[in-house]
């Protein structure tokens, strides 16, 4: 038995040779595991072997995206099969569609970390089943589903089965939110009643979500959920609606929302991201301000030595303190690099950018001198924006094929075989990179993958983002690059708005308030005027020894103010103080004396939400009164409100208002009086700002020491 902490996530990019990963979840995901086993930390992963991975891109001459699924050999990969007490391959059961499908498991490590992956490959199943763990992100819902019933249920299952008990459960985005039910389903087997069960899971879970795009939330219909676990509902000890109800948002069963319902801790992945779920989440929760909406933020970071160029390692190893490698989010381990003379620094980066072109196969165009390289490589989603920077063609050209300042651009990245639109803009692409205006400038590199991505982030000059803000989450690749002295050039959204200080690479703005047209204008223009009036300027400033001395400063700061702060040290860390450790204590409390604190709570909300229909907030009077007693004005709130039975010290009321800011100002109103049964006179002092006041409410809610946040039971009641 061990006490540990365990993620769950659809995929995992631990190593380009184990391509069970599509992008930057699943990078995030692997870099997770690694900073773990870094670090010492009891950390498990629970995945999918996927046997077909996700798809290896060829790119055909009309620009059309080919997918190819070759079969993966587990023998050939660094896995190990998980093998029971007696030696033989461990195997466990998960519910689908009223028939019992049986899973394998493998095991990977990052380090010290294990990360055991889900297999239905196994001749105990028919032909059907056995594919269902083939690919990655399937388009076939029934299929999908099936899938997140193996990640979520399996994986339980699976580490019961290892006598692994977690005291925190990670899920890494929505997929893996059945989790959640099968752990409910283990404390029914045991006599633990429903509500009881769900608020002791509730207590030891972690949420991460990763996206504000629709496509990244999986929603099934109820009626599939039926088909595919009809039969496992009454295992829970409650009635398929309070089951559904878990999950039951934009039209169907939201597996975001299910993951959100039985989570202590929401987080997004940077401060800007968690703004925007905060928004999201507000359309589940009409009656809270989205201000007051209870998701943490925690930025992405990056895998130092998994990202960091041979070249770039050795400079490290030569200047910096012996264990930069150990101690990477340190910010003072890193100040000698603005030591580090331009020309060695240079030459490191020149050395890594050959390799790179020579790998890739790319042109050193330029003569004896490299060419100033661009790179852009993400996966080709439509907010990506892959061809903002070809929005004013002539100009472009200008930029790139201009004789003594020559400018490349190289492109990567998948579309997801079901995204038409994303595949649409790779056939542009293809087409541009034909266009006379620029041959032998901008160049597709194909099948993207760990392999690319690592040769692309150490060896180009620039790196290019473009998406439509605040779609970018938090986004990795920059991260990836700047460690190496690869400077960005990004819309500010993401992780840039936390990176970017004016002086370690250059930003664009993002229009936010303008339409899709006029948006890409404005954007694209700001990019070309980067171009024009800094980027190219300073590349080519070279002084007598062809260093870009402006350049390699600018590198510098980059390294320095970036390094430290966005790697996955940092970024795993922060999860256990601010996460990990509180829910597993919380999950303690609620488990201990037979889940005493659980029942507590689980009853204490049961009776607010049977009598929350009686609560109403009337009769609110604002007025001026002399409250001090220098003289000084203060505005007074008094309000009646109906509690029915619910005893007035469960109820938190209060004024709350804009405050001009974006935010909202909240002030905590006294229940001063009894007017009659369950009727309170509540008042207290307002802001004395007359222009606060304007749209000023008050709320009534519930409360208790015993809750996760103060906003736990999503109720409030508003005058």
């Amino acid at each position: 038995m061990c006490t540990c902490a365990a993620y769950f996530s659809a995929e995992f990019g631990l190593d380009e040779s184990l391509p069970i990963y599509s992008g930057g979840l699943g990078i995030l995901a692997g870099d997770h595991m690694k900073a773990a086993g870094d670090l010492g930390l009891p950390l498990v992963g629970v995945g999918i072997f996927y046997s077909c991975g996700y798809f290896e891109q060829r790119i055909s001459e009309s620009g059309t995206q080919e997918h190819l699924y070759p079969m993966l050999d587990p023998d050939r990969l660094p896995l190990e099969p998980v093998l029971d007490a007696g030696g033989r391959q461990l195997l466990v059961t998960v519910p689908l569609e009223g028939r019992e499908v049986y899973l394998k498991a493998l095991v990977a490590r990052a380090g010290s970390a294990p990360v055991y992956l889900l297999s239905a490959d196994t001749e105990l199943n028919g032909e059907h089943d056995r594919r269902l763990t083939d690919r990655l992100y399937p388009g076939d819902p029934a299929v999908r589903i099936g899938q997140e019933i193996i990640l979520g249920i399996g994986g339980v299952r699976l580490l019961a089965a290892l006598g692994i008990v977690p005291g925190v459960w990670h899920m890494n985005e929505g997929h893996s939110a059945f989790l959640t039910l099968e752990r409910i389903r283990m404390l029914s087997a045991e006599g633990v009643p429903f509500e009881t069960a769900l608020e002791a899971v509730k207590a030891a879970t972690v949420f991460t979500t990763h996206t504000p795009v629709p496509a990244g939330h999986d929603i099934f219909s109820e009626e599939l959920v039926d088909r595919f676990l009809g039969g496992y509902y009454w295992q829970l000890g409650t009635s398929r609606e309070r089951i559904l109800e878990l999950g039951r948002a934009e039209g169907g069963f939201n597996m975001t929302r299910l993951a959100a319902s039985a989570s202590a801790k929401v987080n997004g992945v940077s401060r800007l991201h968690a703004e925007v779920t905060k928004k999201l989440f507000h359309r589940w929760m009409p009656h809270i301000p989205g201000e007051d909406i209870p998701v943490e933020a925690i930025t992405n970071g990056i895998h130092t030595e998994t990202w960091l160029s041979p070249e770039m390692k050795a400079l490290f190893d030569r200047h910096l303190p012996q264990q930069w490698r150990a101690k990477a989010a340190k910010t003072e381990l890193w100040e000698p690099i603005r030591d580090i003379p331009d020309r060695e620094l240079w030459e490191a980066h020149e050395q890594a950018k050959g390799r790179m072109l020579r790998e890739l196969g790319l042109p050193a165009a330029g003569g004896g001198r490299l060419p100033l390289v661009i790179g852009f490589a993400r996966r080709f989603a439509t907010y990506k924006r892959a061809l903002l920077v070809f929005r004013d063609p002539e100009r472009l050209a200008r930029i790139l094929r201009d004789a003594e300042r020559p400018v490349v651009l190289v492109f990567a990245g998948k579309a997801h075989p079901a995204d038409g639109a994303g595949q649409e803009l790779i056939r542009g692409l293809s087409r541009l990179t034909a266009d006379e205006r620029f041959k032998d400038r901008v160049f597709i590199v194909p099948n993207y993958a760990m392999d690319i991505a690592k040769r692309l982030v150490q060896g180009v000059d620039v790196w290019l983002n473009t998406p439509v803000k605040p779609m970018e989450a938090s986004g990795t690749s920059g991260q990836k690059a700047a460690v190496n002295g690869v400077l960005n050039l990004s819309v500010l959204d993401g992780w840039w708005c936390e990176g970017y200080n004016g002086r370690n690479g250059w930003a664009i703005p993002g229009a936010e308030e303008l339409e899709d047209d006029a948006r890409a204008d404005q954007d694209s223009r700001a990019l070309y005027e980067l171009l024009e009036n800094e980027v190219v300027p300073l590349y080519y400033s070279r002084g007598g020894d062809d260093v870009p001395g402006g350049w390699t400063a600018m590198m510098k700061e980059s390294i320095v103010s970036l390094a430290p702060q966005f790697n996955t040290t940092r970024m795993v860390l922060d999860y256990w103080r601010t996460l990990y450790a509180p829910v597993s204590e919380r999950g303690a409390r609620f488990a201990a004396d037979g889940f005493e604190l659980a029942r507590k709570v689980a009853d204490y909300k049961r009776f607010i939400r049977s009598h929350w229909r009686e609560v109403s907030v009337r009769h609110m009077e604002v007025a001026s009164a002399q409250g001090t007693r220098i003289g000084l004005p203060s505005t007074v709130c008094r309000v009646e409100v109906v509690l029915g039975p619910i005893w007035h010290q469960d109820i938190r009321v209060e004024a709350v208002g804009p405050d001009g800011k974006g935010g909202i100002w909240k002030a905590p109103l006294t229940m001063v009086k009894q007017l009659g049964t369950g009727c309170y006179l509540y008042e207290g002092a307002l802001p004395g700002d007359g222009a606060l006041l304007a749209g000023a409410n008050v709320r009534a809610m519930p409360v208790s020491p015993d809750f996760a946040h103060e906003f736990e039971m999503e109720l409030a009641a508003w005058g």
